[in-house]
């Protein structure tokens, strides 16, 4: 059964709606640790439209799970990752005008600034993950730039039609983490992964951690966080 990773991104996208206190994303954290996941996931963009370096710092102080800090390879946030030495880095691509992550990090474009920036972070005992497409060409370059984790796009999936276009997309993520795991790398997959398209997913042999927000926060609305959390749990197994 993968492991759960919960982003609390959108806690706090609600909380700066206001610029106010509440609601509180390191308490967020600590009813999703409750409820039973396995790490909790950030991003702190370089816009913080949602998560504050102050969150950071809150949540490497309190969790008792892992905290998986989403970042992009900016110098600033890398050097902020490592005076807080989250224990994963995941390296994500951005961009200011997003709504939220569109696609994989270029990886094999990017291969030289990226090696650089995991040798960085490994220097302050923080694990990277690279947030890619599930493409041989980026696991491929994944490897040679010394990360040992990559997080595999699912966004694909999540947007096909229910059907043979779906079935087409689940087999390429099934194809990149067999491939990925032959290379020796971990495997975890997220974005637009929800209460129905999960379980296939989840099914996937070898998959290590499934790390999903958005679904979860938006049925927290509705039957509280700590159920939320419960059933995709339920769900993953």
């Amino acid at each position: 059964m993968p492991k759960l990773g919960v982003n609390i991104d959108h806690i706090a996208t609600v909380r700066q709606a206001r610029k106010g206190k509440e609601p509180d994303p390191v308490e967020a954290a600590r009813i999703c640790e409750e409820a039973g996941c396995d790490s909790i996931v950030c991003h702190l963009r370089e816009d913080r439209r949602h998560i504050q370096d102050d969150d950071v710092r809150r949540l490497r102080k309190s969790l008792g799970t892992r905290l998986n800090l989403e970042m992009s390879i900016a110098s600033a946030i890398v050097e902020f990752a490592c005076r807080i030495r989250p224990d994963q880095a995941t390296l994500v691509p951005e961009r200011r005008q997003e709504l939220t992550t569109e696609g994989g990090l270029d990886v094999a474009r990017g291969e030289k600034r990226i090696r650089a920036v995991v040798g960085r972070l490994a220097e302050s005992g923080i694990e990277t993950s690279l947030f890619i497409d599930p493409e041989k060409l980026q696991i491929d370059a994944s490897k040679r730039v010394g990360a040992g984790i990559i997080e595999l796009h699912t966004g694909e999936y999540a947007n096909a039609k229910p059907g043979p276009a779906r079935n087409k997309q689940l087999a390429k993520l099934k194809r990149a983490t067999s491939y990925a795991r032959s290379l020796g790398l971990e495997v975890n997959a997220g974005h637009g992964l929800d209460y129905v398209n999960v379980r296939p997913v989840a099914a996937i042999e070898d998959m290590n951690e499934l790390n999903i927000g958005y679904s979860i926060i938006s049925k927290a609305l509705f039957s509280g966080l700590d159920a939320a959390v419960r059933e995709m749990k339920e769900l993953a197994r």
